[in-house]
C-alpha cells in the first residue's frame, strides 16, 4: 500500500496536565504512524496544543502574565512528556501561530461573504471550564453534561455558522460513506443525534468579556469561539494555503484519533464547517474508548488519574507503550491497572520475548563462540517456522490497517511463543550432545531470523527496546526498515551479546503510589 497515511490527535488544552488519556490517544497515532511508515508510506502525523479561550486567559492573569506567555510556558510540559514516551511526531502545532491563525480567518471570511455566517442573539448556558454552550435539555441535574461542573446563564448577540443548512448533507454523507466515522457504534450515535433537529452554532465570544483568541475578520469586537478555531487545526497543517500539492495529496488519508467524549464535535461540528468551506472531508474519524480505572473514566477529581510517565519509569517506556496498545480493543472502554500491566509485562515481555532472546544469544555463546551460525539445509520443521514469520507481516499490517493493534500484537506475541516451542521441539543442546552442529546452527540461525523479525513488527510499539534487541543479536537494520522484512538478513559470523535481560523483573507496585506522578 503506497497511499500516504496523516494521522491526527486532538490538540490538546495547554493548561491541561499530560495524563493517561492524552498519552493513549498520542501514542496510539505513534505507534498506526510507524507501521506506516514500516510500510513505506508517506506519513505525516500531527499533534499539538489549544492555546486560546476563556480557561487559559483566566490562568494567565491569575498568574501576572500574558496568555501568550503562560501557553508558552505550559505547551512544554506535553513536548516533554511526549519527547519521554518516544513519541515520533511531525508536527506540533500551536493554535497561536501565525500560520493557523491565517487559515481560521481565511475560513470565517469565506463563511462570512457567502451568508454561512450570521449574527443573532445567544441565550442560554455555559461551561467555562469546558468552553462549551449548552441548552436547558442538555444539562444534567443543572450542571454541564460533559463534567458536571456549574454553568453560567449568558444572553448576548453573537455569531453563528448555519449547521443547520448542512444536517441533510450529512446525514447522506455519513450514510454513503459508512467508513467515515469508526466504529459502527460511534457513527449509530452520531446518527441518532442527527435524527433530532440539529441548531446553527455559536461562534464568537465579546472581545468585551473574552480578549484571548482569533478576532473574528469582518468584526474586530467578537473573538473566535475556541472550538471553532481549534479544529481547523488539523487542515492547516497539512498546508492548506501553503503547500497545495501536499494538502491535496495528505488530506482527503486523514485519520483523526478522538476520544468518545469529543465525538460530536469532531464529527457534526467539523464535517459541516469543511462542506461549507469547500473542503474534502478527512478519510476517517475514529472514537476510542476510555481508560477507566476503579468502575469510572479517569479524573483529577475522582483522584483515579494515572501520570504516564510515572509508570514508565517503573516498568519501562516501551514495556508501557506494550500494555496501553495490546489491552485496550479499540473502540471499547479498557480496565486499567497496575496488576494487569504488571501481569501483561512479565507473561509477554519477561517470560516469552526476553527469555527468548536469553535462549538465542546464550545457546550461541556456548556452541558458535558468539558468533551468528551459518545455517545448513533446511528441515520442515525449520521451513514451517520460516513460512509462519513471513506470512505474519502482511497478516500484520492488515491487522493494524483496520485498526486491530492488538490483535497483531497478540499474533507477533503468539509466533514469539511459536519460536520457543520450535527451540523446544529442535533441542539444539540434544543436538549438539549427539554432534550434530550442523542442525545446531540450523535450529539457531532459524530462530534467531524469526526473532529479527518479530522484533521487527513489534519495533512501531517498543521502538528503543527492539534496537536492542537486533543489536544483541548482531543485526544492523538499514536506512530503511522495512528493507529489513526479508528472510535470511541476519548475518553469519555477527557477533551476539547476552547481556542483561531485556525486561529485567519488577518488584510489585501499587497504583495508587503513582497517581497525578507522586509517590505517596
Amino acid at each position: 500500500m503506497n497511499e500516504p497515511f496523516y494521522v491526527t490527535t486532538p490538540i490538546y488544552y495547554v493548561n491541561d496536565v499530560p495524563h493517561l488519556g492524552h498519552a493513549y490517544t498520542t501514542l496510539l497515532a505513534d505507534v498506526l504512524a510507524r507501521y506506516a511508515r514500516l510500510q513505506g508510506r508517506e506519513t505525516f502525523f500531527l499533534t499539538g496544543s489549544d492555546e486560546h479561550g476563556q480557561k487559559v486567559q483566566e490562568a494567565a492573569a491569575r498568574r501576572g502574565v500574558s496568555p501568550q506567555t503562560h501557553a508558552d510556558e505550559t505547551v512544554v510540559r506535553f513536548k516533554e512528556a511526549w519527547q519521554g514516551l518516544h513519541i515520533a511526531y511531525d508536527d506540533f502545532i500551536r493554535t497561536t501561530e501565525p500560520r493557523h491563525v491565517r487559515v481560521v480567518e481565511t475560513v470565517l471570511q469565506r463563511l462570512w461573504e457567502q451568508g454561512d455566517i450570521y449574527l443573532g442573539q445567544y441565550e442560554g448556558w455555559y461551561c467555562v471550564p469546558d468552553e462549551r454552550f449548552w441548552t436547558e435539555k442538555d444539562l444534567l441535574n443543572g450542571a454541564c453534561p460533559d463534567c458536571g461542573r456549574p454553568v453560567e446563564r449568558i444572553a448576548e448577540p453573537n455569531y453563528f455558522f448555519r449547521m443547520s443548512a448542512y444536517q441533510e448533507w450529512l446525514v447522506e454523507y455519513i450514510q454513503q460513506h459508512p467508513t467515515f466515522i469508526r466504529p459502527d457504534s460511534r457513527r449509530n450515535q452520531v446518527l441518532g443525534f442527527l435524527r433530532q433537529p440539529l441548531g446553527d452554532l455559536c461562534i464568537s465570544r465579546p472581545a468585551s468579556r473574552l480578549s484571548w483568541g482569533i478576532p473574528l475578520p469582518f468584526d474586530a469586537s467578537y473573538i473566535t469561539y475556541v472550538w471553532f478555531d481549534a479544529l481547523l487545526n488539523y487542515i492547516t497543517a497539512a498546508g492548506y494555503l501553503t503547500d497545495a500539492p501536499r494538502f491535496n495529496r495528505l488530506w482527503p488519508r486523514a485519520l483523526h484519533l478522538v476520544g468518545k467524549d469529543i465525538l460530536i464535535t469532531h464529527a457534526v461540528y467539523w464535517p459541516t464547517m469543511l462542506q461549507a468551506a469547500g473542503l474534502p472531508q478527512p478519510r476517517a474519524i475514529f472514537a476510542h474508548g476510555w481508560w477507566i480505572a476503579g468502575g469510572a473514566k479517569m479524573s483529577k477529581s475522582l483522584g483515579n488519574v494515572v501520570r504516564p510517565l510515572a509508570l514508565a519509569e517503573v516498568y519501562g517506556v516501551d514495556a508501557f507503550r506494550y500494555f496501553l496498545m495490546r489491552d485496550m480493543v479499540l473502540g471499547r472502554d479498557a480496565d486499567f491497572s497496575e496488576e494487569n500491566l504488571a501481569r501483561r509485562y512479565q507473561a509477554d515481555l519477561a517470560h516469552d520475548l526476553g527469555n527468548l532472546l536469553h535462549r538465542v544469544t546464550s545457546m550461541t555463546e556456548r556452541y558458535f563462540e558468539g558468533r551468528v551460525p551459518r545455517p545448513g539445509e533446511l528441515e520442515a520443521r525449520d521451513r514451517e517456522l520460516q513460512e509462519r514469520t513471513l506470512a505474519l507481516i502482511p497478516q500484520v499490517f492488515d491487522q493494524v490497517d483496520c485498526l486491530a493493534l492488538n490483535e497483531a500484537l497478540a499474533a507477533v506475541m503468539d509466533l514469539v511463543g511459536g519460536v520457543n516451542g520450535y527451540l523446544e521441539q529442535s533441542a539444539p543442546w540434544r543436538q549438539a550432545k549427539a554432534g550434530r552442529l550442523d542442525r545446531v546452527a540450523t535450529s539457531l540461525y532459524t530462530a534467531a531470523e524469526a526473532l529479527r523479525l518479530a522484533a521487527i513488527l513489534l519495533s512501531p510499539v517498543m521502538p528503543e527496546r527492539m534496537a536492542e534487541l537486533w543489536q544483541r543479536l548482531g543485526w544492523q537494520p538499514p536506512a530503511a526498515l522495512q528493507d529489513g522484512l526479508t528472510w535470511g538478513l541476519l548475518p553469519p559470523g555477527a557477533l551476539v551479546t547476552i547481556g542483561d535481560p531485556l525486561f529485567p523483573s519488577q518488584d510489585n507496585h501499587t497504583l495508587s503510589s503513582f497517581r497525578f506522578g507522586q509517590r505517596v
